[in-house]
């Protein structure tokens, strides 16, 4: 008898099976865990292969995950291999997509301003909600990855100006840096560090903030390369 913590291991092996089985085997089952796959593709195949493999490892502890899936534009947050919530992700962009090859982990969460409370009525802290949530913030990942999340469904002009500001100026360090240490300058080339923008709604922002704990691994599936 299979027992209920057995089975999310079940859903990614059958997964890994069904990626290495020849092309008419997986059509004729049932489908996988990626069910956009295209089986002709041979990136698209190796890359679902590495994220499956990596959550084997990670399904099998008892801590949460998360899986950003840029082909299907979701984010899941993950507990034994099964889906706990979903973000959809309305747009993104990625620096050194090639280096994120790997399993990271949160070592930078979001700051959260707390509510302030009326010291002469009450010493009690009030509790923190979803609401108390940021909407544009970054995370900071080992092996080096930033993450930065803003809403895409923002319509301040503002925050929009400095959305803009925030980019230019990242954009214009990179610019300097690769000049800093290349060739010209006598500088070896240095491992390149993945940079992801996503954009997705800011509630949802909010139940990203909400759900990153110290040390949560993350995933990335990347598209195919172009």
């Amino acid at each position: 008898m299979l027992l209920p913590r057995h089975r999310p291991f079940l859903s990614i092996f059958m997964g890994m099976l069904l990626l290495t089985t020849p092309t008419t085997l997986s059509r004729a089952g049932e489908p996988g865990p990626f069910p956009d796959l295209d089986m002709n593709d041979p990136a698209s195949l190796q890359e679902a292969t590495r994220v499956l493999q990596e959550e084997i490892t990670l399904a099998g502890r008892h801590q949460n995950y998360l899986l950003i899936d840029l082909v299907t534009k979701t984010i899941h947050i993950k507990g034994r291999g099964l889906d706990l919530y979903r973000i959809t992700i309305g747009s993104w962009s990625f620096e050194a997509p090639e280096a994120a090859d790997r399993t990271y982990r949160l070592i930078a969460r979001p700051p959260i301003t707390r509510p302030t409370i009326d010291l002469t009525v009450s010493s009690e802290r009030i509790p923190l909600s979803l609401d108390d949530m940021p909407t544009t913030y970054t995370l900071s990942f080992s092996p080096p990855l930033t993450i930065e999340v803003r809403p895409s469904d923002e319509g301040n002009p503002l925050h929009r100006l400095g959305t803009s500001i925030v980019t230019s100026w990242r954009t214009l360090k990179k610019w300097v840096r690769s000049f800093a240490v290349g060739p010209l300058a006598g500088g070896t080339s240095t491992e390149p560090v993945p940079y992801l923008v996503l954009k997705i709604p800011h509630d949802q922002a909010k139940s990203l903030a909400w759900s990153a704990v110290d040390g949560m691994p993350l995933v990335i599936r990347r598209p195919p390369e172009k």
